[in-house]
């Protein structure tokens, strides 16, 4: 991806909209921090008597100080986003932590809200007898900041791209140029795609009921929010799958180039991220056997890992052959229009 650096007229700018966005952003980092740090330091606020939380404390500190640090990291983003030194950095500093955040905060934005629903047309019940590891109103507070956290982070990233990339996403299918790799890409997305059948449909088996390659605490603890979160899993391996499809294999089409740039972003994150957060929250699980995940659910996990950076390597070569192919834009003019092209000519 180039270096275009932002136009004067935008560097400029620091709009309201941005300050706002900044501002809520931040703010929703602080109750999961303050929550995170009070843990650290022995404060039981949140957590019910008997909780297994409370089993093993070097484990939990560590845990909670890897996630201070992840939720601190939004911190950075934002101001990188909103700053001026912020337009200097290297593109795959601000691409890979943004595809990383996206990937954890998006099936949390998603399924809180389809929880709450779910559990609220059961009259709040969960479907599942298992007494709570959390108080209730600390999923409240945390999923709460975490979904503003991705709405406000991801209304500045498409900001900042569009001020600094623009020019590079968008546009239609049918105006991107014939690609000298078109061979390449098209075998990448399919290898690709094929990768995102096996999340794709164990997780919908997991969804519809089957307990096939589930460890003994999984089975155990299945419940509506497991039942929601594999059904969206499955989405999201079938989004990544769909969108890298429609960018190697471009027709002339309307439509436009940002739905199938967001649907291999948002369902390679989702799907690489969540199966990597779940193989890291597995060996966390070493001491109690029936909370191990199985070689199948870990197999998976790591189909899901190899799925995304297949996506983003396809990324990266996409947008540095759009850069090329593209002419540069001038520093106060607005992004340049897509080359015409040739009559006739296909990708």
């Amino acid at each position: 991806m180039t270096q275009t650096p932002l136009a004067p007229s935008a560097a400029a700018r620091q709009p309201g909209t941005r300050i706002a966005l900044r501002t809520l952003a931040i703010a929703a980092t602080l109750p999961y921090i303050a929550l995170k740090v009070a843990w650290v330091l022995g404060s039981r606020i949140g957590i019910p008597d008997g909780s297994p939380l409370l089993d093993h404390r070097t484990t939990m500190i560590v845990a909670n100080g890897i996630t201070i640090l992840m939720d601190s990291a939004v911190v950075v983003i934002t101001l990188l986003l909103t700053q001026a030194w912020g337009r200097r950095v290297p593109a795959w500093l601000l691409v890979l932590p943004m595809w990383v955040a996206s990937g954890l905060l998006l099936p949390i934005m998603t399924g809180y809200p389809l929880q709450m629903v779910v559990g609220l047309a059961r009259g709040g019940d969960s479907g599942s007898g298992e007494p709570p590891f959390l108080d209730g109103w600390v999923f409240g507070i945390v999923y709460g900041g975490f979904i503003l956290q991705g709405l406000a982070l991801g209304a500045l990233f498409a900001l900042y791209t569009r001020d600094r990339w623009g020019h590079l996403w968008k546009g239609a299918l049918r105006d991107l140029a014939p690609s000298p790799t078109g061979p390449a890409l098209r075998t990448t997305a399919v290898v690709a795609s094929l990768l995102a059948i096996a999340p794709a449909v164990m997780h919908l088996v997991w969804a519809t009921g089957s307990t096939a390659g589930l460890s003994e605490g999984g089975i155990a603890d299945r419940n509506d929010v497991f039942y929601l979160m594999e059904a969206l899993s499955s989405l999201f391996a079938v989004a990544a799958a769909a969108g890298v499809l429609l960018l190697a294999f471009r027709r002339r089409s309307a439509l436009p180039l940002a739905v199938p740039l967001a649907l291999a972003w948002g369902g390679s994150a989702a799907s690489a991220c969540w199966g990597g957060w779940m193989s890291l929250a597995s060996l966390t699980a070493a001491e109690d056997l029936s909370e191990q995940a199985t070689p199948a659910m870990m197999l998976i996990y790591g189909v899901q890992m190899l799925l995304g950076a297949l996506v983003v390597t396809l990324g990266g070569y996409f947008f540095s052959e759009r850069a090329a192919a593209l002419p540069v834009r001038s520093a106060g003019s607005p992004a340049t229009a897509p080359a015409a092209r040739p009559s006739g000519a296909r990708a």
